[in-house]
């Protein structure tokens, strides 16, 4: 039923988010430095550096807005991709790989509703740790250099909220402001879902003895990893432009962005091809066990199993 796969979806997102948002968080700001002013060399480094700075919870900057939107987001994407599928079936009959791909991409169509505006104001929250410690340190090498002691002011950094952000962009662009990146976030999900919605559902079936009894649990979960991974760096050269299209606030010498071929262009010629694919492994450990937690958890049906206990409990 809807609300069934509703509060699957839900549950599986609530469950993946919270186990892998430092890595998320990691992610986000070794895509979005430039070669100007790097302050992390790789993962590991800028979980230790945002632990040092900013104490543990530093890790979970931004999870807020993640944890509030991401039951939306989970749950029309498998909805979705169930819907399309099952009225691209015919007669119940097997699902050819063009459509299965049709599938993915009506679920991803339909998930940057809830996805770019929570994208949007996540990556606000992730990065702006890494512009804070950016500006400390340049105004920490500026009154080494200085001749008079004490010249640089002190670099305090004015933490803000995910409301203030949204009052903000409401205020000053009105609702369009909290879908800035919503070609780049469709140029990311549609090609991602097309890949991962048949390449699980095949991988699935390799586990499942009798075509209509559900694969083992651990089956769906080794297949949503290996799918989400793969969907995950095939398309990570959209996702670096996505993260940078959406920051709002720069670091020192970072380039601005008037759109998504003028980001491909000064990103391909101002630090090499291989800037695509910053923060690939990041997202490939982000996204396997989220959509392998999500599989198992829609397929077990936590929800089937909460919503029969309902009308027993009124009893």
């Amino acid at each position: 039923s809807l609300p069934a796969k509703l509060i699957n979806g839900g549950i599986a997102g609530l469950i993946g988010v919270t186990c892998v948002f430092p890595i998320d968080l990691a992610k986000t700001r070794l895509q979005n430095q430039q070669n100007g002013q790097r302050m992390y060399t790789s993962m590991s480094d800028c979980l230790i550096k945002t632990i040092r700075s900013e104490g543990y919870f530093g890790m979970y900057r931004g999870a807020a807005v993640n944890l509030t939107l991401v039951t939306p987001e989970k749950a029309i994407k498998l909805a979705a991709n169930d819907f399309f599928r099952h009225h691209l079936s015919k007669d119940g009959k097997k699902l050819t790989l063009l459509r299965e791909m049709l599938a993915g991409c009506g679920a991803g169509t339909c998930q940057v509703i809830v996805t770019t505006p929570m994208e949007m104001l996540k990556i606000q929250l992730q990065d702006a740790g890494r512009i804070a410690a950016q500006k400390k340190l340049m105004a920490a090498q500026a009154q080494l250099s200085s001749s008079a002691a004490g010249a640089a002011e002190p670099v305090v950094e004015t933490r803000t909220t995910a409301m203030q952000i949204t009052r903000e962009l409401l205020r000053s662009k009105g609702i369009a402001g909290l879908y800035k990146g919503l070609g780049a976030t469709l140029l990311r999900d549609v090609p991602f879902s097309i890949v991962y919605f048949p390449l699980f559902a095949n991988l699935n079936k390799l586990g499942q003895k009798d075509p209509n009894v559900k694969a083992p649990f651990y089956v769906s979960f080794l297949s949503g990893c290996v799918a989400g991974s793969m969907a995950a760096v095939a398309v990570n050269p959209c996702d670096v432009i996505k993260t940078r299209l959406q920051s709002l606030q720069r670091g020192v010498n970072e380039d601005t962005y008037s759109g998504i071929l003028d980001c491909t262009k000064k990103i391909w010629q101002k630090e090499g091809p291989m800037a695509f694919l910053k923060g690939a492994y990041c997202r490939a450990l982000v996204i396997a066990p989220l959509f392998g937690i999500a599989q198992v958890v829609y397929f077990i049906g936590i929800a089937e199993f909460l919503l029969d206990m309902l009308p027993k409990h009124r009893a």
